[in-house]
This record gives C-alpha cells, structure tokens and sequence, in this order.
C-alpha cells in the first residue's frame, strides 16, 4: 500500500512548480487528475528531447490523469466543482486572481468543501505591491539575489536547472502532506500559500543575514566557497579540475602534509585557521596550485582519498550519465515511448515502487472524467 493512496488531487497547473508537486502525490499513490486547455500544458512545448516529448513534461506528469475544460465555461466549470467535492486536495498555479474571478479562489472553496486542502503556487505571493508580476524560474533568480551571488567573479550566472521551480514544488507538497496528517486530527482541510519567490529568499538566508548584519552579502567567488578555504576547484596537469573541501584543522593538518606534502604550509600563520586562509586566500591558492598543476587528476584524487579530505570531480552532463551514485527508473512519455530518468530522491527500502502509468496525452481522460463527475462527452 501506498501513503497517498485513496487520495484525490486535482490540478489545474502548468510549467513545473504545481506539476512537481503533484508528481510527488502521484508517485506517493494519489490519483493526480490534471486539467489542461484544448492546446495542454505548455510545459508540452519546452522541448522534444525525451523521444519526441517534452523532457519537463515527461519527468513531472508520470502517472496523471487529463482532462481538457474550458473553466470559463459554465458547464465545465461544474464539472469541476462536482471533481472539487469529491477531491481531497486541489492545486493550482495560474495568474493570482484567476481563480477568484472564476469562483474558484481557496476562500470560497474551503467555504463550499471543509475538508478540502487548497495550495496555490505562485511567483511572488498575494501582496498587491508585487502579485501582478509574471514571474519564472529565471525571473525570481534575479529578482531574489541569487543570480547576484552566483557565477564567476566577472560574471553573473543563473543556477543551471530551474531550481526556484523545483524548490516550490517541494516546499507545496510538504505542505500539502502535513496538511493532510492534521486534517486526519482536525477533520478539517487548509488554505495554502507557496511562492517562488518566498522559496528563493529562505535559500537567501545567509548572504542577508550578512547584509543586513555582518559586514556584507559575500561577492560572487565562481568555483570558491566565500567563507571557508580551501574549499573550492583547483586545476591538475591534465586540466581536470576537482573540488576540495576542508572543514577543520585537523583536515588542513593532513592536507599539507599528505596531499601537498608541504607540511610547513599548515603551521604558516597567514594559514593557520580558517579565518586567516580566507584572508589570504590567493596565496594559498597559490601554493596548492604549485603542486595540483605538476600531478594528474587521478594521482591528486588518490592523495585526497587517502588523506580522508573531501573532494568531487567537476563533472559535466556526460559524466552524470554514466556516475556510479546516478540511480534511475523507467518512464514512459505520451506517445508510449520509454527512457530512463533520475530515481526520485527518498528510497523507501521496505515499500519499493512500481513504475507509474505514463505521461497523459492532452485530453487522454477527457471523456472518463466527464463521464464519472457528471457529464456524458456526447
């Protein structure tokens, strides 16, 4: 048996925040029904990498039931409401105050259905001042800081994925989740609220902290952690580049003296605490890089390995693809194709899951769902 299963979530969603969220549910055993226009998702549009479908909409659609309504019809429109008094949990992430205008805003349906759980995800949240906004990914990237601390020291840099997407996604179905273990305890459903916007300026937290209280943001510093050294890319004759991390001194000990065999750098006292290799950071880049650029890769990485010191290699797309830590599962796209994509995350060892039925063609539900909530499709 599956945590969610018996659950009902509709989703009137788009794009990837309210999507992700609703793949988690489905991949937890909800039934997902989604409900997209005559054109669909336009998420479906992004690209055709995954043999022919999109590769957002294959990853975050696995499982779901479509249904096409035209929702400012008002026949469809009951359709709706008639899935809404049956579901247990409703998504949506259109425009702030479309589903108001259409007598569909969280208010009036947690009135209408008690038990109901509402989440709306949005870009900046309801305020007034900013809730007019469009907003995407890449827009609250920047308008929340984080482009700003990202990328090299010349240049701004946007996160690589759409990760202000993602991380609403998840902060909604976390919600969403305890929204249920307390409606199990109150009998009663919730109204929630999700931005990207809110979610981007938690991750902010610390580079604010340092604004509004310390001496200052950290400046963008590319491959370099801004406050702990060395913890940063460092270049081999190979011109590979690995990533080390020290955490304390014992590690800078071993370091020196195992990895660099310079045991001298380690007592040196412009190195001899963290706050002092910071100070001096280009110099001691410079001494690491004296002995990573006469070694290769793999000699460097045996020397760290040795030391127990932290390291990754900065992998491309390629070297994902074949990693050793990379799980994956089988999905199958709209058009009954499959490929494999990363595993989620969470393994549960003792419940393994079976694959998902795959992504939903545009309307494949359509003629099932009017049917079950009240309308032949004639």
């Amino acid at each position: 048996m599956l945590p969610m299963e018996g659950y009902t979530v509709v989703a009137l969603e788009q794009a990837v925040a309210a999507p992700l969220c609703t793949s988690r549910l489905a991949d937890a055993g909800a039934r997902v029904i989604k409900i997209e226009r005559p054109e669909g998702d336009f998420a479906r549009g992004y690209d055709d990498a995954a043999q022919g479908d999109s590769s957002y909409f294959v990853w975050t659609n696995q499982g779901k039931e479509s249904v096409v309504l035209d929702i400012k019809d008002s026949a469809d429109r009951a359709i709706l409401q008639s899935m809404l008094a049956q579901a247990d949990v409703f998504v949506q992430n259109l425009a702030p105050g479309a589903t108001e205008r259409l007598g569909l805003g969280s208010e009036s349906l947690r009135r209408r259905y008690p038990r109901l759980i509402t989440c709306d995800i949005s870009g900046y949240g309801e305020d007034p001042a900013v809730a007019h906004l469009k907003a995407y990914d890449f827009l609250i990237q920047a308008e929340s800081g984080l482009v700003a601390i990202s990328g090299g020291e010349n240049e701004l840099g946007r996160v690589g994925v759409s990760v202000c997407d993602i991380g609403a996604g998840m902060a909604a179905y976390a919600a969403i989740t305890e929204a249920l273990l307390l409606r199990e305890r109150s009998g009663e459903g919730a109204s929630l609220k999700v931005s990207l916007f809110d979610v981007a300026a938690e991750w902010m937290t610390v580079p604010l902290v340092h604004h509004d209280y310390g001496a200052g943001a950290p400046t963008r510093q590319g491959l370099r952690h801004p406050s702990i050294a060395p913890y940063g890319a460092y270049p081999t004759s190979d011109g590979a580049l690995t990533i080390l991390s020290i955490q304390n001194e014992r590690e800078w000990v071993a370091f020196c003296a195992e990895v660099l065999r310079r045991p001298d750098i380690a007592t040196d006292p412009r190195y001899d605490s963290n706050t002092a290799r910071v100070a001096h950071r280009d110099a001691m880049d410079a001494e690491i890089h004296a002995v990573t650029t006469g070694i290769d890769a793999a000699t460097f990485r045996e020397r760290l390995a040795a030391a127990r010191i932290a390291f990754g290699a900065v992998n491309g797309v390629p070297e994902l693809s074949h990693h050793l830590a990379l799980r994956r599962r089988c999905v199958t796209t709209s058009q009954g194709d499959t490929l494999t994509i990363p595993a989620a995350p969470a393994i549960w060892a003792d419940h393994p899951r079976a694959p998902l039925p795959p992504a939903p063609a545009i309307g494949r539900d359509t003629a099932a769902i009017r049917a079950e909530f009240g309308e032949s499709d004639d």
